[in-house]
């Protein structure tokens, strides 16, 4: 039977989710258009509508396993004074936004409580919940920022790394994109049955958490 605590986490994680996948895409698309192209703007991808940014599948997905994806923000790179390094800046946007929002969540929690504490009001249960609200949400943006940092197309690591490929090969590779989803649905499932996928983004998570933790130590 499933704990009354359990499902409120499961019931928290779905806001928490949208938030991570709505600023990962928003990011894209500030960036994008920073760069000249009203590609986003036209498409109404310059909101914080969730409705405009969600994939249900990979929000799904998100919420069941930890990773997944939104609705890809369309841009025209053509409008970019480089393609290739436009396009490599557009997609490193979207996952620097999950880290810097983990970022920005950990250092106010870490601020609250200390200010809580030097004020003497400090509730047990409330730092609790508060605490984990905070985790939860920095979990999720950096497992959404290591699964699209993953350099294989059409998820951001590679047109990132296609940045420092020679351009033949670079757009030979967007040529076969569509193929190359496939094959990393193939590599998702057969690596998630392995148990080593999982392992994979849930150490990488681990991994910069801690980074944070230290980092706001030295701070706080």
């Amino acid at each position: 039977m499933l704990s009354l605590s359990y499902l409120l986490q499961r019931l928290i994680s779905i806001p928490l989710i949208l938030v991570a996948l709505v600023g990962h895409e928003l990011g894209h698309g500030l960036v994008s258009t920073w760069l000249g192209d009203p590609t986003p703007k036209y498409n109404g991808r310059l909101t914080l509508n969730p409705m405009a940014h969600l994939d249900p599948i990979g929000a799904l997905l998100m919420f069941l396993t930890g990773f997944g994806w939104a609705k890809p923000v369309m841009i025209n790179p053509n409008y970019y004074k480089n393609r290739k390094w436009g396009t490599a800046l557009v997609s490193l946007a979207g996952p620097m936004s999950n880290l810097i929002m983990s970022v920005v969540v950990m250092f106010l929690y870490a601020l609250i409580v200390k200010v809580c504490i030097m004020l003497g009001v400090y509730n047990q249960t409330a730092i609790f919940w508060t605490q984990t609200i905070v985790i939860m949400f920095a979990s999720y943006n950096l497992s959404l920022m290591l699964f699209n940092f993953i350099p294989i197309p059409p998820l951001d690591g590679s047109k990132i790394l296609g940045a420092l490929l020679p351009d033949a090969t670079y757009y030979k590779m967007l040529e076969y994109e569509r193929y190359y989803t496939l094959i990393l649905f193939g590599i998702i499932f057969l690596l998630s049955r392995m148990g080593v996928f999982s392992y994979f983004i849930s150490g990488g998570v681990s991994f910069f958490l801690n980074g944070i933790v230290n980092l706001l130590n030295m701070i706080f």
